[in-house]
């Protein structure tokens, strides 16, 4: 029996933890905006070189007009809005926090494909989405100092745990665009298509709030550039397309628990490179959100 699609599933979750933790580092450098751009276009640049050395083109000219169609609109929702969520939670939180919150994006994910395709709802679906809900409150909710029945507030900025929402729903109704758009093509073609869409997304953006200026700033920071390039390749080229991979040769549900496990792997690395603390809460807050996802798609 192939595992294809559960290995890449495995590996996504490890390269968009090394992504997190890149982008964490960059965005608070030159500005979560400036991140999204360039590492889109260093992106783009890895999926021209793969493009003509395993399929002869340089860009998927190949793709039916409904690839183009949907891959387009997933990567405006899932990378110029949900991304530019996403990276600007980093501002205000830790990337392991961000990626807890993300764990929301499977099964908002799976309340779209129930309201679009008619997907199937189940109690255990319920279920699981609740202990995602537990684990991520476990971490990102606290008590009042002094009070033991006092009212529940927020343990990190709500700016950044709004942002980080935003990033989850954006990633969620990306994945069902995606899921529709790739079909039987290419998935890192696919990939492609999404990353050029969310390039143009990001110019237009960029040009309306006139940041150019601390954009070429931004790519004149060695350190950052250099965070931007480890990002972008196991990011919107190795870890997006591994995605899809996992998507084409599994089921949605198994792929996106395996992609969800995020949370968990980033603990340790959080710790040793950011030198961040860590706390019960939060380990035992990821693993119970990460378990919800699993029971979420059984």
């Amino acid at each position: 029996m192939s595992y294809a699609g559960e290995f890449a599933g495995l590996a996504t979750a490890l390269c968009w933890t090394a992504t997190a933790l890149s982008f964490q580092f960059a965005s608070r450098r030159i500005g979560s905006v400036s991140v999204n751009l360039i590492r889109l276009v260093f992106a783009f640049v890895f999926y021209l070189i793969y493009g003509k050395i395993f399929t002869g083109h340089w860009l998927p000219v190949d793709a039916p007009v409904k690839a183009w169609v949907y891959l387009s609109i997933s990567g405006f929702i899932g990378f110029v809005l949900g991304d530019f969520f996403l990276f600007k939670s980093y501002e205000f939180i830790s990337s392991k926090i961000s990626m807890l919150i993300m764990t929301l994006a499977p099964p908002i994910a799976a309340i779209l494909g129930w309201f679009m395709m008619g997907e199937v709802f189940t109690l255990m679906n319920t279920v699981g989405m609740m202990l995602v809900l537990g684990g991520v409150s476990m971490v990102v909710l606290k008590k009042e100092k002094g009070k033991e029945n006092g009212k529940r507030q927020m343990r990190y900025p709500i700016k950044g745990i709004l942002f980080a929402f935003g990033g989850a729903v954006g990633q969620g109704v990306g994945a069902v665009f995606s899921k529709i758009g790739m079909g039987d093509y290419d998935p890192f073609a696919s990939s492609q298509i999404r990353v050029i869409t969310g390039i143009v997304g990001f110019t237009l953006l960029i040009t309306f709030l006139k940041r150019w200026k601390i954009l070429y700033k931004g790519i004149s920071d060695k350190k950052a550039s250099r965070a931007l390039v480890i990002g972008s390749f196991f990011g919107p080229f190795l870890g997006v397309s591994l995605g899809m991979v996992a998507f084409k040769h599994t089921t949605v549900g198994i792929a996106s628990t395996l992609m969800a496990t995020v949370p968990v792997f980033i603990l340790l690395p959080s710790h040793l490179i950011m030198k961040e603390k860590l706390t019960l809460n939060e380990v035992a807050g990821a693993v119970v959100a990460v378990a919800g996802i699993g029971v979420f798609f059984l």
